[in-house]
């Protein structure tokens, strides 16, 4: 008993350290972290408003070309009209293509708005680059000095065929250099979020021209909320045998330059949490990849790529392709892309996290519910059923190592009389007593300790993946992947004010709390006044730290906790145990609590 008590106790430490953790370092860091963005939005607007220089900027011979430095203009709408452009209208997206640089800087996503409020904003992924929050893509060429000029950030092309960039109908472009070199650009699109930017390149001069193709993701601005530490934001890519490559947008702030080196397949982008940018480049040709963090004149962040240079003879012609995602990580969508492009694990643009081989089965089941019943909310109550079919092996076994210790009680009793204070004495007789009882004396805590995976894995699924984004579920609970708003302490939303954000105790914390409760006094009240006292605030505990969790994993616990008890009282049944919750009760609010038996 000695050991189980300071089992218990190492729980109890372990839940006061991450509770201490959540209030002292991870809520305090992110206040300053919203704050120190909130300066350097302020000091980067300053910057625009003072930058001068032309707004299309230049580019160098580095590899993966380079970033802009652009001017202001006074709104978002201003900077679009400033340029010729040719409309983008698909089901799932709006906007322009910019025939300066042929760049991609105007772009919504039609089926994603801002809130779960149906008449707010549309989703802005894309702006120019002379606004604030300047983010682009942009696909253009290194030349050499018998090239002539070759199409850059500040090259104009001419729309030479397609007025609108539709699923069914691309566009094309046209550039033809001082030196007789043309350069034709054809752009589609599918009814998604994958732009394929196929370039022809003849060469009318008299001689060779070498030319290297590169491509770039620019952004001006990072996301203003900070990210969760189980999710990846900032420049992303899978880059040849080498892997994935994932950089946080502090490692580039602090390196400044981030080479992963040469690839011949593979992808690189920037990802937020549910909107990605990357490019594909020609899997054929060998080309240099960077994730950099520019501060000359305006901070900024770039993926970029160049390839290899290839010669063109006199007369002769080639072909670059191109793929361009941007839009939302639609995990099926994503899936699929990776299959038709021959995109190699572009699936990893979702941060499925080192478990992924169980969190992504388990999407792919709350998926499969949600396309049955139209509602997360139930695909979460159905998919813990499905858990809980699978673990009941292990939990049944459990449970029935509990019902033995409880018929066991008595001789545990007479054990302590006949040992008195011959404490080593008694955890022999007890360890002997357990194993010809087939008993473990720790069998209460594996109900509860077979969750954490479980909960991990549930908790990146809904935390991650766009699915679960604004998904209702009934009443009140309009985003799954939000905090319940509700609130005990202004009697859920009856007393007109707002609580502090660590007081936000919503009806489905309370919930989850009060079933965790019935859980644990199941069982006997331990005799151990340590173990007693854990027993009784544990859920107290639980019910404030998982209240800024999402809505949607609470409800999962909660509905676990109550499988979990009717499951345990089945089991006690069968094996002729007393049921102690109603005595437990009633212990509770007596002066005097009921012994154990």
């Amino acid at each position: 008993m000695q050991n189980n008590r300071n089992y218990f106790v190492a729980i109890a430490l372990s839940v006061l350290i991450l509770i201490a953790w959540q209030f002292l370092y991870v809520n305090p860091k992110i206040e300053a972290d919203r704050i120190a963005q909130e300066a350097r939005q302020a000091q980067q607007a300053e910057t625009v408003k003072n930058a001068a220089g032309d707004s299309a900027g230049t580019v160098n011979v580095s590899p993966g070309g380079s970033a802009a430095v652009p001017g202001a203009a006074e709104t978002r709408d201003l900077a679009v009209a400033q340029s010729a452009r040719i409309a983008i209208d698909t089901p799932a997206v709006s906007g322009s293509i910019n025939l300066t640089g042929a760049r991609f800087d105007d772009l919504k996503l039609k089926e994603y708005r801002e809130t779960v409020d149906p008449q707010s904003p549309v989703i802005t992924l894309f702006s120019p680059a002379e606004t604030e929050q300047g983010y682009f893509a942009e696909l253009g060429y290194v030349g050499n000095d018998t090239s002539g000029a070759v199409p850059g950030p500040q090259t104009v092309w001419t729309q030479s065929a397609g007025t609108t960039l539709t699923p069914t109908t691309p566009v094309t472009l046209s550039f033809t250099n001082e030196k007789g070199v043309v350069f034709e650009r054809t752009i589609s699109i599918d009814d998604h979020f994958m732009f394929t930017v196929t370039d022809s390149v003849r060469n009318g001069s008299a001689a060779p021209v070498s030319l290297a193709s590169y491509g770039r993701v620019t952004r001006f601005t990072k996301p203003t909320t900070p990210s969760a530490y189980v999710l990846h934001e900032g420049f992303i890519g899978v880059l040849g045998e080498t892997g994935l490559h994932e950089v946080k947008y502090k490692e580039a702030e602090d390196k400044a330059t981030i080479s992963p080196g040469k690839a011949t397949s593979g992808w690189l982008g920037i990802t937020d949490k549910y909107w990605a940018a990357a490019l594909v480049p020609p899997q054929a040709t060998a080309y240099d990849t960077r994730f950099a963090h520019f501060t000359d004149g305006r901070p900024r962040y770039q993926a970029d790529y160049k390839n290899d240079a290839v010669t063109v003879a006199a007369g002769q012609s080639t072909e670059v392709k191109n793929l361009v995602f941007a839009g939302a990580k639609v995990v099926p969508l994503i899936e699929s892309y990776e299959t038709s492009y021959s995109i190699p694990k572009f699936d990893l643009m979702i941060d499925w996290g080192w478990f992924y081989f169980f969190t992504k089965p388990m999407f792919k089941l709350m998926d499969y519910f949600f396309r049955f019943f139209g509602n997360f909310g139930i695909a979460i109550l159905l998919t813990t059923i499905v858990v809980k079919l699978l673990f009941f092996p292990l939990a049944n076994k459990q449970y029935k190592s509990m019902a033995n210790m409880k018929k066991v009680q008595p001789k545990m009793a007479e054990m302590k009389e006949k040992y008195g204070d011959d404490k080593m004495g008694l955890q022999q007789a007890m360890m002997q007593l357990y194993k010809e009882e087939k008993i473990n004396p720790l069998a209460g805590c594996w109900p509860i300790l077979l969750q954490i995976p479980v909960f991990f894995a549930l908790y990146k699924v809904i935390y991650v993946t766009i699915e679960m984004r604004h998904a209702p579920f009934f009443g009140w609970i309009r985003d799954l992947s939000a905090p319940d708003p509700t609130s005990l302490f202004n009697l859920f939303g009856l007393l007109p004010y707002d609580v502090p954000h660590f007081l936000m105790i919503g009806v489905w914390p309370i919930i989850m709390g009060i079933t965790m409760f019935l859980q644990m006094r199941m069982n006997p009240t331990p005799p151990d006044p340590t173990q007693a006292m854990l027993f009784t605030w544990m859920p107290v505990v639980f019910t404030f730290m998982l209240a800024t969790f999402p809505a949607g994993l609470v409800i999962y616990w909660a509905w676990n906790n109550t499988l979990s008890v009717a499951q345990q009282a089945v089991i006690m049944k069968r094996n002729g145990v007393k049921i102690e919750l109603f005595d437990n009760m009633k212990g509770l609010f007596s002066r005097k609590p009921k012994p154990a038996e």
